[in-house]
Parts: structure tokens; C-alpha cells; sequence
């Protein structure tokens, strides 16, 4: 390479989340030597364009509010061919469906898909639009599987797992064992993140230490549904809910404990947030959450709101155990899941992907 590569980052929204966040801190730590990153939204502005900016990152939007606009899939193409990237990286299901079909035909060299949420396959159509990439990068060895059962060769497929910033993330004062039995959710309000069975084990936990709390931190679509049961159950009165924020840092300084109740995952940067700040974890063993979870949490079946609840009864009730599996999880954090590990392998797969294009046939 003689010249950077143009990468542009093409996401539905920069709002809270932790793709969004995962890609912001890509985006911001590639070598600016090698690399020049941009980004291409189909919504408007929302809550992290600033952070993109002072970052240094060119940001433009297809829309002008916080909803995608219904028809930008008519916009699309021409802003790619405006842009003209050496690379799109799509990020997210709409752009990772319509910027594979645009992308081509725009002359973009190397497309790039990602596939993070365990949903993702499904909702991207990856049984049909994975050839329409140059590569794909998945955050889970689970996700990996997946692809490869829909027919994606192996040679297409590269897995990188998510990054954390170790130094912002960083256990607090007291330890878990000596704060109130507050349990901690941080998880954008969707279905796939199952608040409800969250809730209902949140109830039998009540039984055995009316005490304990709730505290629910993220925006979403089910956000009306998920208050209108937390006002017409009991146990609502001790649920608390937090708006999304890029500073989340302070909720993990609070609780004892970090539970998860997703019915689909990829792989979770609200459960590394929650290693790296020494909280157990009491999670769903689906997608990528098993290869985070080993000696540092317990696990429970999807849906199944009463061992959830057993085994977040278990910590709070043993607080020494909370510290134990606290520092294994932060330990954990240290040694696989830093930024720079992160973007370190997603340069070199550019590198390596760019070099393959430009080959002759």
C-alpha cells in the first residue's frame, strides 16, 4: 500500500449500542498511516456523533432523524459511489443487506460484511447475500459455525473477537461483596434480550431477599412494554430504569452482580464491560456467551426464569463469591479482549483482503 485505504464504516445509527460502540472504537484506533475511516449512516444524527467527530472520523447521514428513512435504499448507491470506498465494511442488518446489493454496482473494490448478533444470520439473509462480500468478520467461534452451516466456505470467514477498553473499565470501590444486592442489566430493550424472563426470575429473587434491586440501563423498542409490567407487578417497585448512556461505567461501580437474559447473542461487550469492571455474571449460555463465561458466572437455559433467578440468589447471597469470580473475569478481560488486539487483526485482514483484490486475475 502507497496510499491509506478509504474504509468506510456503513451503520444504521450511532445511537447507544455495542456494535455502534465496537465500531466507533475500531474506527478511531486504526493506523491513520494505513487507514482513513468514515462513516455512513442510515439514520440521522444520534447519540454518539460526536464521539465519531472529535475522533476524527468523517460522518455523513442518509436521514435526518433517528429513524432510517423508508425509502434510503433509493439514496444508498449514489452516496457509495460518492464516497467511493477501497473498502465498506457493512455494520448492522439494513446496511449489511442493502450495502452488499449497492456495493457492486457502486464499483466498490472489497466489501466487507459482519455478522455479530446471534439473530444476525437470519435477519441479514446470509444463506443467500454472504456471496454478495468479499469476507465476512464475525465476534463468536459460535457465529462462525453458523455461517459456515449456510453454506460460507471457511476460507470467507474470519472471527475477531470484540474489544474493551481495560483502562476505563476498571473495578471500583468497594468490592461487589461489600454493596447492596443491586443487580445490574445494561442491554439495549429489545426481544432478544428477554427483560421479561429477567423480571420474572427478579420475582422469585424478591421472595428470598426482598432487599435486592433491579436496575435495567438502555433504550429500545420494548421500553413501553417492559415499564407497563414493571407498573402492574409488585416486584416493579424495586426495578429502576436508566436511559442509555455512553458513560455506563458508574452502573457497574454499583452492583454486585451482571445478568443477561438474551434468547440470541453474538458476543455481549456489556458482559466484558462487566468482566473488566470485576462483576460476575449470571447470563444465558447462547451465541458467544459460553467462550466468555468460564470460572467468572453461571449459566441458565433460555427462558428458564427460575434457574436464573437460583443462580443470581447464589451470589448475592455469597458476596466473597462475587469478588472471586469478579477478578477471574477481569483477569480474563486482560488477557484476550483488548482494543488493540482488536483493530491489530482487523488491519491486517484489510491489508490482506485489499492486497488479494488488486492481484491479476
Amino acid at each position: 500500500m502507497t496510499q491509506p485505504l478509504n474504509i468506510l464504516f456503513l451503520m444504521e445509527d450511532l445511537c447507544f449500542g455495542g456494535t455502534q460502540r465496537q465500531t466507533l472504537e475500531l474506527a478511531r484506533r486504526l493506523d491513520r498511516s494505513r487507514f482513513v475511516p468514515a462513516m455512513l449512516t442510515l439514520a440521522g444524527r444520534t447519540d454518539m456523533d460526536d464521539v465519531a467527530l472529535e475522533a476524527g472520523i468523517s460522518l455523513n447521514h442518509l436521514g435526518t432523524g433517528r429513524d432510517v428513512p423508508t425509502l434510503f435504499f433509493l439514496r444508498l448507491h449514489r452516496a457509495l459511489k460518492i464516497h467511493r470506498p477501497d473498502i465498506l465494511v457493512t455494520c448492522t442488518a439494513l446496511p449489511n443487506i442493502w450495502g452488499r446489493i449497492w456495493g457492486r454496482p457502486a464499483g466498490t473494490p472489497v466489501i466487507v460484511g459482519t455478522c455479530r448478533g446471534g439473530g444476525g444470520p437470519r435477519r441479514q439473509h446470509e444463506r443467500l447475500l454472504w456471496r454478495l462480500t468479499d469476507h465476512i468478520i464475525c465476534n463468536s467461534r459460535a457465529l462462525r459455525e453458523t455461517l459456515l452451516s449456510l453454506g460460507a466456505p471457511a476460507g470467507h470467514l474470519t472471527c475477531i473477537f470484540n474489544g474493551i477498553d481495560s483502562h476505563r473499565f476498571a473495578p471500583a470501590e468497594p468490592h461487589p461483596s461489600a454493596r447492596p444486592p443491586l443487580i445490574l442489566c445494561v442491554a439495549r430493550l429489545a426481544r432478544d434480550k428477554d427483560h421479561l424472563t429477567l423480571f420474572r426470575a427478579f420475582e422469585h429473587i424478591l421472595q428470598s431477599m426482598p432487599r435486592a434491586r433491579l436496575r435495567i440501563v438502555g433504550d429500545g423498542p420494548e421500553r413501553s412494554t417492559l415499564r407497563a409490567w414493571a407498573a402492574n407487578h409488585a416486584a416493579g417497585s424495586n426495578i429502576d430504569f436508566f436511559p442509555g448512556t455512553d458513560d455506563v461505567f458508574p452502573h457497574y461501580g454499583e452492583a454486585r452482580l451482571f445478568a443477561l437474559a438474551s434468547v440470541r447473542e453474538g458476543q455481549p461487550n456489556v458482559l466484558l464491560e462487566a468482566m473488566a469492571c470485576g462483576l460476575p455474571v449470571c447470563a444465558t449460555a447462547v451465541g458467544g456467551i459460553p467462550a466468555l463465561v468460564e470460572d467468572n458466572g453461571l449459566f441458565s437455559p433460555v427462558g428458564d426464569a427460575r434457574v436464573l433467578a437460583d443462580n443470581c440468589l447464589s451470589l448475592l447471597c455469597e458476596p466473597r463469591r462475587c469478588d472471586d469470580m469478579g477478578r477471574a473475569g477481569r483477569e480474563r478481560v486482560e488477557r484476550d479482549f483488548s482494543f488493540s488486539r482488536m483493530a491489530a487483526e482487523h488491519e491486517v485482514l484489510f491489508t490482506r483482503l485489499w492486497e488479494n483484490r488488486r492481484k491479476p486475475a
